[in-house]
């Protein structure tokens, strides 16, 4: 077993931090100023983001 990943993979994976990055900049500086005060940077807060969206995807 390998931990690479499927090109599918990376490509969902890509797609969801860009669109996490669209919503970061959207964001207000007051909400971003939350999730750095809970995450200590905005890289984690963004990971958190991206991770949240992967395991329970918002309904279209």
């Amino acid at each position: 077993m390998t931990d690479d990943f499927s090109e599918a993979q990376a490509s969902v994976l890509i797609g969801t931090t860009e669109k996490m990055i669209d919503i970061w900049n959207r964001l207000s500086p007051e909400k971003q100023a939350t999730l750095l005060a809970r995450f200590g940077s905005q890289e984690n807060a963004l990971a958190a983001l991206v991770t949240t969206q992967l395991v329970a995807p918002a309904k279209s």
